[in-house]
Formats: C-alpha cells, sequence, structure tokens
C-alpha cells in the first residue's frame, strides 16, 4: 500500500484511479480481517484437528489470495500505463 500511495503522488493519479486504490486497500485489509475472524471462530469451535475446520481455514485464506490478485490487476491496469508513457 505504501508503494502504491508513493507512486500514486508520483504519477499523480485520478481521483477515480485514488479510489480503485483505496478500494482495493480496504477490500485487501478487510478480507484479511474475515480471515482472521474466522480462523479464531474455527479454533473455537473445533480446538482439535478436523478436516472440515481445516478446509474452512484454507477457503478463508483463499479468499484473501483472490482479493489480492485482484488488487494487483487493478494496480497493473492504473500503473502500467503511466510507466510505458514515462519509459516512452
Amino acid at each position: 500500500m505504501l508503494f502504491v500511495v508513493i507512486f500514486g503522488f508520483v504519477f499523480q493519479l485520478s481521483a477515480t484511479e485514488w479510489i480503485a486504490c483505496v478500494l482495493c486497500f480496504g477490500l485487501v485489509v478487510g478480507m484479511e480481517m474475515m480471515n482472521t475472524a474466522i480462523e479464531n471462530v474455527v479454533d473455537l469451535a473445533s480446538p482439535e484437528k478436523h478436516p472440515l475446520a481445516a478446509k474452512a481455514k484454507d477457503i478463508a485464506a483463499g479468499a484473501v489470495l483472490v482479493c489480492a490478485i485482484i488488487s494487483v490487476v487493478v494496480g497493473v491496469i492504473i500503473f502500467l500505463p503511466k510507466i510505458l508513457n514515462l519509459a516512452l
């Protein structure tokens, strides 16, 4: 997030681009919080190892990964053209 903010100022992002970046920040951090909550609830409900508990934790972590990948795609869509214009 720090690099996105720094490069956002360097490349003078538009308001719409800033909104997309901030929404991605919130999406990933929010999903990470949900992942932590799910893991804690699963640990509370099933302190011993259980295949369904492991599956629930893996799915929650996968949701975070999907949000992070989508955020990277949004970042590439926003920043790649700006970087390529700078190189030309």
